[in-house]
């Protein structure tokens, strides 16, 4: 796991990064452009055992050539880490040795609260908000890393 600058350093010009919102059953997945510019949402894995969630994220990794992955890290509005961080703090640990050693973590306070608003943005009915939900706050915390690597390398 990386430190956010080093892992800016580390990824490719050209090449595409995956976004993690990890939850305890339903993990949201989003892929940025090989320029990362834009983050978009992609799916929502249902996670039944480890083995399933790591063989089909590393389809995911091969098909779309994945430089590095960002997992969301759920701290507490008031910046203290609860058991949700630590979650995803092992989630990114063992990622590292499961497909890439570029992951980085990113603070994902009020990722899914800014899906859901972006979502009554764009007038999806409620239904389609929650189905989408996961996937949604995983594009939110990717854009958040790609809106950083563009103001570190300009």
């Amino acid at each position: 796991m990386l430190d956010i600058d080093v892992f800016i350093r580390k990824i490719k010009k050209i090449s595409r990064l995956l976004g993690i919102d990890p939850g305890g059953k339903r993990i949201g997945i989003a892929i940025s452009d090989e320029n990362k510019i834009v983050a978009t949402p992609y799916t929502t894995i249902i996670k039944e055992d480890y083995a399933g969630f790591i063989f089909q994220l590393n389809k995911i990794v091969a098909e779309y050539n994945i430089d590095g992955i960002v997992v969301g890290n759920p701290i507490n509005m008031d910046g203290s880490e609860g058991p949700s961080s630590q979650s995803a703090k092992d989630l990114a640990k063992n990622l590292s040795k499961d497909i890439t050693e570029n992951i980085t973590l990113w603070d994902e306070r009020l990722s899914s609260q800014g899906a859901f608003n972006l979502s009554n943005d764009l007038a999806i009915n409620s239904s389609k908000k929650v189905k989408k939900l996961d996937e949604n706050s995983a594009q939110f915390i990717l854009q958040g890393v790609l809106d950083y690597y563009h103001k570190k390398n300009t």
